[in-house]
């Protein structure tokens, strides 16, 4: 009977161990980081994360900036990942204004991203710096070159310059915020049809301005609106224009209802971290956000940060932007 009774109490045992067993296996933990195309990691970066975390960090790739912006909007009741990166300061007040992230003060914020809040709600936390300038081919310009945004309207520049779309492209938005900075409220519609009579080229987004138009790379135009880092990637053949800047900041932050949000917390951490920050120039071109990171050696000659760049408040941009997109598409495009 005993014998009995203890293989009962045995068989028990094993069961509820068994079951105790499987409710506490560790889950597989994923964040979904959605990001603009342009995003770029180090390789093993996100598998030393991983092993230091036991979180897995899945990509999903959602266009340029204000494409990701688009997106993330339109899906903000159903999320389509934990935790986003690449909505820059030209889209970064429609997306709070919507209401699509979450606040989180990451403890990292406080080594450098803070100096570039767009708000005091912590919704969104600046992981790298961009700014916006002309870029020039020197070959191809024969010693003449650009120093301003006046200087573009010269006769000597006609049919030289080619810009992006600022209803479809980050860059373009901020090129365009830069002649509102410079030449006020009721001088950039002036400059623009200057701009369009000495033949500016406006196409959709910087991939076909800079790969297909840019005459350092395949096309013939000399001028170009990228990034004051891009010359770094091109071995000093090129230059930015350091007097025709606007200030862009790219951002992340914790959607508002991601399903892992408290994971999605240390990805951002982790965005906003050492080790990712020290890579962030060479892997895609930005200045990084954290305060005493090194450059690579090379940018301080061909890719300085600059100094004064056109600024705008953000709350300004929010409540024009839109009537500036369209009022630019009716000068420029007709």
């Amino acid at each position: 009977m005993m014998r009995r009774i203890f293989a009962a109490l045995t068989a028990a045992a094993l069961v509820t161990g068994c079951s105790a067993g499987t409710s506490t296996a560790p889950q597989a933990r994923e964040v979904t980081l959605v990001t603009h195309d342009s995003f770029a990691v180090k390789d093993g970066l996100l598998d030393e994360f991983k092993q230091a975390t036991g979180i897995t960090v899945k990509q999903i790739a959602s266009g340029d900036a204000g494409e990701l912006t688009n997106k993330l909007v339109l899906t903000k009741s159903n999320p389509i990942g934990d935790v986003a990166f690449g909505v820059d300061s030209t889209f970064a007040s429609r997306a709070l204004a919507e209401g699509v992230f979450a606040e989180y003060a990451s403890p990292e914020a406080a080594k450098g991203a803070q100096r570039y809040q767009v708000d005091g709600t912590n919704r969104l936390q600046a992981v790298d710096v961009g700014d916006v300038c002309l870029n020039i081919d020197p070959a191809k310009l024969g010693g003449v070159e650009p120093a301003s945004y006046e200087d573009l309207v010269d006769p000597k520049f006609k049919d030289k310059l080619i810009v992006e779309n600022p209803a479809t492209s980050s860059p373009g938005l901020a090129f365009l915020l830069g002649t509102i900075a410079k030449f006020g409220e009721n001088g950039w519609q002036e400059y623009w049809t200057k701009l369009k009579a000495n033949g500016v080229k406006v196409v959709s987004g910087w991939e076909e301005a800079y790969n297909q138009e840019f005459s350092a790379t395949k096309g013939d135009r000399p001028i170009v609106v990228s990034y004051a880092s891009s010359p770094s990637a091109e071995g000093g053949k090129t230059k930015a224009v350091l007097g025709t800047c606007y200030r862009q900041v790219e951002y992340a932050g914790v959607l508002s209802g991601a399903k892992n949000s408290e994971d999605a917390k240390k990805v951002l951490d982790f965005l906003l971290g050492e080790k990712f920050q020290a890579q962030v120039a060479e892997q895609m071109y930005v200045y990084p956000s954290r305060e005493g990171v090194a450059l690579p050696e090379s940018w301080t000659k061909d890719a300085p940060l600059p100094a004064n760049p056109q600024t705008l408040p953000a709350d300004k941009v929010k409540d024009n932007r839109e009537a500036w997109v369209e009022q630019w598409r009716k000068l420029v495009q007709g």
